[in-house]
C-alpha cells in the first residue's frame, strides 16, 4: 500500500493556481477568436492593426480635418447649389451661388457660380434678370470659353421674350465666336454651332418667314450630322414648304419622311400635308388614296395616340373632301365623306357628315339616296331629345329638313310635269289624228 504523504502548504497553493489557469485556458479555446483590434500606436509594419482611418488617428503628425479649408467650404457650397438646382429649389440654389461671387473667391469658381446662377434664374422664368446675369458674365470675362454657349442661351431667352431679331443676332454670334476660339474642344464647339443653326431655322419658322426657314432646314438635312434630330428637322421643312406652296417638294419630302420614320408622332400630320400637296397639284387620285390610307389602313395606329390621330383624320378628311366637292369631283368627295362617317359616332360628328353626304348624292343626281341621308340626320337628332343641340347642329338639322322637303316637293313637281306633258300629248294626238303615225 502506497501512502500519499500530505504536501506542505506552499506546494498546495501553487497547484491550485495552476488548476484555475488550466480551466480558463480550456474555456478560451472553446470560444471563437475575436477580430483583431486596431491599435492606436504608430508602427512601421503593414499589418492590419496599422490600417487606421486618418480621422480616427490620435497621432499628432496626421492632417487634422476637423476644420475644413476655405477651398473645401466653397466646393461644398457649389455642390449644394447644384443639388438644389437639380431638385428645383431655385431660391435656395441662388442663395448658395451668391455666396461664391465674392472677390476672395477664385475666378474659376466665380465663373461657374455666375454661369449656373443665370441658368437657375432662367428656370424661374425671370428672363430679364437672366439676360442681365449673362451680360455681367461677358463683361467680367470677355473671350471666355463659355461665350458661345452664353450667346446661345441669350438667343433662346430673347426669343422667349418675343424679340426674334435680337435672338437671331445672338445665334449668329455663336457661330462667330465658336470659330475664333481655339480651345482644343472641337466637338463641343461644333455641337454649339449646330444648335445655333437649328435655332436660326426655328426662329425664322416662328416668325412666319417660311422661305428662310425652309432654306435653313434644307441646309441642315444636307449636313448628315448624326447628332441632328432629322425627323424633327424634316417635319418642319415639310411644314415650311407647304406654307410657301412648294407642293411638289413638300410631297417628295413627305414621302421620304414616311419611309424613314413610319412610327413617328408626326406621322399623321405629315400624311395630312402629303394629301394636301397632292390635291394642290390636281393629283386627286393620289390625294384620295392618301386619305383612304389615313382613314382606314392606319386605324390600328390610333390606339397609341388616339387624340392626335382622331384630330388629323377628321381634319384631312374634311379639308380634302370639301376641296374635291368644290372642284366638282363628287364621286371622290363621296368616298371621303362615307369614310369619315365611320370615324366617329358622336352626334356632333355624324350630323354634319351625313348632311354633306346628302348634298353630294344630290350633285350625283341620286335624290333617293340623298333623302335617306337627310332622314338619317333628322332621325339621329330626334333620338337626342334629352340634350339641347348647339346652334350650329340645330342649323344643320334645319337645313336637312328643308332639303328633304325640297326633294319631296321636287319629286311631286317632276311627276306632275310628266303627267301634264303626257296628258297634253294624248290630247294633241286625239285632236289631230293626222299627226298620228
Amino acid at each position: 500500500m502506497i501512502l500519499i504523504k500530505p504536501t506542505s502548504p506552499l506546494p498546495r497553493g501553487v497547484l491550485a493556481v495552476m488548476s484555475i489557469l488550466c480551466l480558463v485556458l480550456v474555456r478560451l479555446a472553446a470560444q471563437p477568436a475575436d477580430p483583431p483590434s486596431f491599435s492606436t500606436t504608430e508602427t512601421n509594419d503593414a499589418s492590419p492593426t496599422n490600417l487606421i482611418p486618418p480621422e480616427f488617428s490620435t497621432s499628432t503628425n496626421d492632417t487634422d480635418f476637423s476644420q475644413p479649408s476655405a477651398l473645401q467650404r466653397r466646393d461644398f457650397t457649389l455642390a449644394t447649389a447644384r443639388y438644389l438646382s437639380q431638385v428645383h429649389e431655385w431660391k435656395e440654389a441662388e442663395k448658395n451661388y451668391l455666396k461664391l461671387l465674392g472677390d476672395d473667391v477664385p475666378d474659376d469658381i466665380r465663373k461657374s457660380a455666375l454661369f449656373e446662377m443665370a441658368q437657375v434664374v432662367h428656370s424661374e422664368n425671370d428672363l430679364p434678370r437672366a439676360q442681365a446675369i449673362y451680360t455681367q458674365f461677358l463683361t467680367r470675362w470677355p473671350g471666355d470659353t463659355r461665350t458661345p454657349e452664353i450667346f446661345l442661351k441669350q438667343g433662346q431667352i430673347f426669343r422667349e421674350m418675343d424679340l426674334p431679331n435680337l435672338a437671331l443676332t445672338k445665334f449668329y454670334g455663336v457661330m462667330t465666336t465658336a470659330l475664333s476660339l481655339k480651345d482644343g474642344q472641337l466637338d463641343y464647339y461644333q455641337g454649339l454651332v449646330l444648335k445655333a443653326q437649328v435655332e436660326i431655322a426655328e426662329t425664322h419658322y416662328l416668325m412666319g418667314q417660311f422661305t428662310d426657314a425652309a432654306d435653313y432646314y434644307s441646309r441642315l438635312l444636307n449636313q448628315n450630322n448624326p447628332s441632328l434630330d432629322r425627323a424633327q428637322i424634316q417635319f418642319r421643312l415639310i411644314r415650311s414648304l407647304e406654307a410657301i406652296e412648294h407642293h411638289d417638294e413638300a410631297a417628295s419630302q413627305a414621302v421620304d419622311f414616311l419611309a424613314h420614320f413610319p412610327n413617328s408622332l408626326e406621322e399623321p400630320e405629315v400624311r395630312y400635308h402629303l394629301a394636301h400637296a397632292y390635291k394642290s397639284q390636281k393629283r386627286n387620285t393620289e390625294a384620295l388614296q392618301q386619305v383612304k390610307i389615313f382613314l382606314k389602313e392606319e386605324s390600328d395606329k390610333t390606339t397609341n395616340n388616339p387624340t392626335v390621330w382622331s384630330y388629323w383624320q377628321q381634319r384631312v378628311g374634311n379639308e380634302i373632301g370639301n376641296e374635291l366637292y368644290q372642284d366638282g369631283d363628287f364621286m371622290k368627295a363621296l368616298d371621303v365623306y362615307l369614310a369619315l362617317a365611320q370615324l366617329n359616332t358622336s352626334l356632333t360628328w355624324q350630323l354634319p357628315v351625313r348632311y354633306q353626304v346628302g348634298l353630294t348624292y344630290e350633285r350625283l343626281l341620286q335624290p333617293h339616296l340623298a333623302e335617306e341621308a337627310y332622314r338619317l340626320v333628322l332621325t339621329n337628332a330626334a333620338a337626342a331629345t334629352d340634350t339641347n343641340l348647339p346652334p350650329d347642329l340645330k342649323s344643320v338639322v334645319d337645313m336637312a329638313a328643308w332639303r328633304l322637303h325640297f326633294l319631296d316637293w321636287n319629286a311631286h313637281a317632276t311627276a306632275f310635269n310628266h303627267e301634264t306633258v303626257a296628258s297634253v300629248a294624248t290630247t294633241n294626238r286625239t285632236n289631230n289624228p293626222s299627226h298620228l303615225p
